[in-house]
C-alpha cells in the first residue's frame, strides 16, 4: 500500500493518543503494535512520530499499549536463544539513557553471577537523551571487555559459552536506533523508554528484573507483564530507575510469581552491608573502584556484596540471602569474577 495510505491510518491512532483530556482514548494492544511497526518501517511522517511520542508520553501509556509495543520488539528485533540444557537467564531491564548520579554495580554483579554458573542479558545502547548518562558497553570497555562492533551470532556464542549476552540496540536493532533522534527533539523519554523496561530480547524461560523510581511505573509493569504472560519477574526500586539495589535505605522490591506478588523490604543493614551509594564520577575512578571490589576491597564493595548476594538469592542458587551474600564474599576472595572478565576477554580476542 503507499505511504500515504499508512499515514491517514497513522493520523487515526494519533486522534487517540492525542485528543483532549475528554476525549483522547487508548488504544488497543493490536493498535498500539500497528501504530509501533508504522513508526519503525519510517512510513508515519517524521512530525506524526514526534507527534504521538510526546502526546502518548503526556497521556502515559496503558499496560495493553506498553504490552502491544513489547509485541513488535519481540517480532522485529533481535532474537536470543537459551542452549539445551543451559539455567533460566536473568534479564535486567533498566534505562537505556544509563547513571550519572550514582556508580553503577550491574556489571560487577553480572561478573559474580556468570561465575556462579548464572546467565545474565543486559541490553541498551550508546550515550542517549535525556541523560546521556553512562552506559553497560562503556563500563565493560572500561573493563576491558569490548562487546560492541559485534553480530547477533556473536553475541549468541558468548551467551551460549560464558552466559553474558549484552544486546548493543546500534549494532542489533538498527530500526529502534534511528528514533533516538525523537528523544532529543522532544526533550522527554518517550513511552518507549518505559517499554525498554520490560522487553528482552531472549527467547523463552527467564527472570525478568524491571527498574523503577515511582509506584505507578511498577503497577503498570505488573499489568503489562501479565499481559504478555511472563511467569515471573521482579522489580525493583533502584538507583535512577535500575535494577542496581541501593545500600543506604531499605530496598523496596516484588516477586511475581503467575501474577501473585510478594512484597520484599530488604535492609542492607542487618546484613553489614549498609553503607553510602557512591557518586558517580567519571570511567577512570569507577575502573579503580570496580577492580577493588573485585579483589574484596574498596568503596564498592558492599554495594557489590549486597547486589550480588541478593540476585544469587533472587536467582535462585542460594537458598538465602545470608547464604547469597556469603557466597558473594567467598567468590570474590577465590578471584572468580575477575577470572571470569579475563575468559570473556579471551573469547572477545578470538572475535576480530
Amino acid at each position: 500500500m503507499p505511504k500515504s495510505f499508512h499515514q491517514e491510518r497513522f493520523k487515526a491512532l494519533l486522534s487517540k493518543v492525542g485528543s483532549g483530556q475528554h476525549t483522547a482514548h487508548g488504544m488497543s494492544r493490536e493498535e498500539s503494535a500497528e501504530a509501533l511497526e508504522m513508526i519503525l518501517s519510517e512510513v508515519a511522517t517524521p512530525a506524526q512520530i514526534g507527534a504521538f511520542m510526546m502526546a502518548h508520553r503526556i497521556r502515559r501509556p496503558e499496560p495493553q499499549e506498553l504490552a502491544g509495543m513489547v509485541d513488535v520488539y519481540v517480532n522485529m528485533g533481535p532474537k536470543l536463544h537459551s542452549g539445551i540444557g543451559q539455567r533460566r537467564p536473568i534479564c535486567f531491564g533498566m534505562p537505556f539513557d544509563g547513571r550519572n548520579r550514582t556508580t553503577p554495580i550491574y556489571p560487577l554483579t553480572a561478573l559474580i553471577l556468570l561465575s556462579a554458573g548464572q546467565p545474565v542479558v543486559l541490553q541498551g545502547g550508546k550515550e542517549m537523551p535525556v541523560k546521556y548518562g553512562v552506559t553497560a558497553t562503556k563500563l565493560f570497555q572500561t573493563l576491558g571487555l569490548n562487546l560492541q562492533g559485534i553480530r547477533m551470532s556473536q553475541v549468541q556464542d558468548c551467551f551460549t559459552k560464558h552466559g553474558l549476552a549484552l544486546i548493543y540496540q546500534p549494532d542489533h536493532f538498527p530500526a529502534a536506533e534511528k528514533l533516538i533522534i525523537y528523544r532529543e527533539e522532544i526533550g522527554k523519554r518517550p513511552p518507549l523508554a518505559s517499554m525498554e523496561l520490560i522487553w528482552t530480547a531472549h527467547q523463552g524461560h527467564h527472570l525478568l528484573v524491571s527498574g523503577f523510581v515511582h509506584p505507578p511505573t511498577e503497577d503498570r509493569a505488573w499489568k503489562t507483564l501479565g499481559l504478555l504472560d511472563e511467569e515471573e519477574f521482579i522489580t525493583v526500586k533502584g538507583l535512577e530507575g535500575s535494577t542496581d539495589l541501593p545500600i543506604n535505605r531499605a530496598c523496596i522490591t516484588a516477586q511475581v510469581t503467575k501474577m501473585r506478588s510478594k512484597r520484599l523490604i530488604l535492609h542492607p543493614h542487618k546484613y553489614g552491608c549498609n553503607g553510602k551509594d557512591i557518586a558517580w564520577t567519571n570511567l577512570e575512578q569507577w575502573r579503580e573502584q570496580a577492580f577493588q571490589a573485585l579483589d574484596n576491597q574498596g568503596p564498592l564493595k558492599k554495594a557489590l556484596i549486597w547486589n550480588a548476594g541478593s540476585y544469587l538469592w533472587f536467582a535462585g542458587i542460594a537458598n538465602s540471602l545470608e547464604a547469597g551474600i556469603a557466597e558473594v564474599d567467598s567468590n570474590l576472595n577465590a578471584g572468580k569474577a575477575k577470572n571470569q572478565l579475563n575468559q570473556l576477554i579471551k573469547w572477545r580476542a578470538t572475535q576480530g
